[in-house]
């Protein structure tokens, strides 16, 4: 399953600093706006204590973990939507992408130039929302207009779709998200066909720096005034410090963590980006483990298990009979597949149970 989450923001916020930090790949970083132009892209592993667990247990030669995209896309500058900057270029690659990481700078530096000449991140996230919405609005009422044409030929879909824009719209037009429209399943599914920007998930990616003054910690105006914002809009976030992960990023073991105590940063704040991304796309990992390997399968959270089997192979779809499943917890307290069976720990499930995060399991097909 391959999903991919844009790393979005302004200009000189810590974009590809963070993108390096996360796929330790060498990407453009310069002190200066647009200087990353073309999106670099980055499959990186998901952390999961669980599968480490499971692999040691199995003894596994080859140890397989989750992967999540991550796109770094050009900096958005004020009228992004108008074509300002790279605008245009901008929101194409956004629009390709499943949901947004919008990396917001939580610190004062003289020597790191804000495109608005002060920091303020509260205004900097009205700013870039500010133009997915624009963007989407001048979309979406395009796309009213010609709907509301075609729909006098009494074409169903058209009409599902004019129904659903007319929704949409004036949402759009007050300057809100298109994600705060009420719509059913059915609506939501017409809806996706659009790819509107505002509607994809968006995880705040809140950008500290180890040495400088960051305003979660100074407790001031600026940080009440976003923390209130996000909480109004009941926002997902996270906490980084690009440059001291990017530092660490070919550090490994106990030296890492040795360096993170003397810079002061307790948290892996990569690690928590990429659950929260990962938990962002609604995705869980179901695992399987043995001698040879153990690996972490991605499905969408709801999956029944024929079609957590199709990750694995289309047959255990197509010619599902049945799983056995066990909780990974559950697996590592028996000590192998073998003890689980003989404590009746080990289930078998049709093709109507809904896979839970964190279940082990094995397929059975015809």
């Amino acid at each position: 399953m391959s999903l991919s989450i844009g790393i979005v923001g302004l200009p000189n916020v810590g974009k590809s600093t963070l993108f390096n930090a996360l796929t330790k790949k060498g990407v453009l970083i310069a002190n200066y706006p647009f200087a990353t132009i073309d999106p670099s892209v980055g499959v990186v592993a998901v952390p999961d204590g669980r599968l480490d667990a499971l692999a040691k247990m199995s003894n596994s030669q080859k140890v397989v973990p989750a992967a999540v995209e991550f796109v770094d896309i050009a900096g958005l500058v004020k009228g992004a939507s108008e074509g300002e900057g790279l605008g245009n270029q901008f929101l194409t690659n956004i629009r390709e992408t499943d949901a947004i990481a919008e990396v917001v700078r939580l610190f004062d530096d003289a020597d790191i130039h804000h495109v608005h000449g002060d920091v303020d991140p509260a205004r900097d996230v009205d700013v870039i929302n500010l133009e997915l919405v624009l963007a989407d609005e001048q979309s979406a009422s395009k796309r009213l207009e010609r709907a509301e044409r075609d729909a006098k030929g009494n074409d169903k879909t058209v009409i599902a779709e004019r129904d659903v824009l007319r929704k949409i719209v004036p949402v759009l037009k007050t300057g809100k998200a298109a994600r705060t429209v009420e719509l059913d399943e059915k609506e939501k599914e017409v809806a996706k066909a659009f790819q509107f920007l505002t509607m994809k998930p968006i995880l705040y990616v809140l950008n500290r720096k180890s040495g400088a003054i960051n305003m979660d910690a100074e407790a001031g105006e600026r940080w009440r005034a976003l923390e209130k914002h996000l909480e109004n809009e009941k926002a997902q976030w996270v906490f980084v410090d690009a440059g001291v992960e990017h530092e660490l990023s070919d550090i490994q073991g106990d030296e890492r963590a040795e360096f993170r105590r003397e810079l002061g940063v307790s948290s892996d704040g990569i690690d928590d980006l990429i659950r929260g991304g990962y938990r962002l796309l609604d995705l869980i990992s179901f695992f399987t483990t043995g001698e040879k390997e153990s690996r972490a399968w991605t499905i969408r959270r709801g999956a029944t298990a024929p079609e957590a089997g199709a990750a694995i192979h289309g047959d255990f779809r197509d010619k599902f009979i049945r799983a056995q499943v066990i909780q990974y917890d559950k697996l590592l307290e028996a000590g192998s597949w073998a003890a689980a069976r003989e404590k009746g720990w080990v289930r078998t499930e049709g093709k109507e149970y809904v896979v839970q995060d964190g279940d082990v399991m094995e397929f059975f097909h015809s």
